[in-house]
């Protein structure tokens, strides 16, 4: 998902998009989960109403992301989300199924990283990416976390519709939110590609030695290696020119 996102130089049809840049963008991520997580915990239906929104939003940016923002896209691919959305929904039981609906949910957090990094200035995005791991950090630590995104998790729509608002593979789930995170960073670093490679490389390594932690707990913010891949990214560019 870092290594995903195409450079918003490289779309020239969010040129009217970028007229609401501004920095309070920024804060959408830190929004994305602290605003989620009490809405959740606070208000009734909350998540039922966020597993509906993505059940309708989710599949048609996963399809803006494979015909058109994503490294590699193709129109024609966009018609692979359709494909994917049926997937999910026949073998919503299987482990087929429940894959078809996490790539879904990732693709789609790609088209969002593209078009947030095209209205926030990038210096404040990555502060943006910070904050939020720094908050789901907080969150986890706190016990904050656990209740509204089981809550979330347990969620379903009707006619066994797939969950699109989080990924679950087996007895793993990761939050929407995290997926969003990993885009968001690949996004803001996409106008320098090799950069953006080592990225995801860095994010890949840090998020399986930080999974190391799982022989000793059961949650973990999986936002964190984002945010340190972001730091070694940063240091890495500075010291390489």
């Amino acid at each position: 998902m870092v290594a995903a996102p195409r450079a918003v130089s490289e779309l020239p049809a969010l040129v009217r998009v970028r007229r609401l840049a501004g920095r309070w963008w920024a804060l959408v991520p830190l929004g994305s989960i602290v605003v989620v997580v009490f809405a959740i915990r606070y208000v009734s239906d909350t998540a039922k109403g966020l597993t509906y929104l993505a059940l309708v939003a989710v599949p048609p940016l996963a399809a803006l992301a494979l015909g058109w923002c994503a490294r590699g896209s193709r129109r024609w691919l966009a018609l692979v989300a359709a494909l994917l959305f049926a997937i999910a929904w026949v073998w919503h039981r299987s482990l087929s199924g429940e894959a078809a609906a996490a790539l879904l949910s990732a693709l789609s957090c790609v088209t969002l990283g593209v078009l947030l990094a095209s209205v926030t200035p990038p210096g404040w995005l990555k502060l943006g990416i910070v904050v939020m791991a720094a908050a789901d950090t907080w969150l986890v630590v706190s016990d904050l976390l656990q209740a509204p995104n089981a809550t979330l998790i347990a969620a379903h729509p009707a006619a066994g519709l797939p969950r699109l608002q989080t990924a679950i593979f087996g007895s793993v789930s990761m939050g929407y939110g995290d997926f969003f995170c990993a885009a968001l960073l690949g996004a803001v670093l996409a106008s320098r590609p090799r950069l953006q490679g080592r990225a995801a490389l860095m994010t890949l390594a840090f998020a399986a030695a930080f999974d190391l932690l799982f022989f000793v707990v059961s949650e973990l913010p999986a936002t964190v290696p984002v945010a340190l891949a972001l730091v070694a990214a940063e240091v890495w560019n500075r010291f390489a020119t």
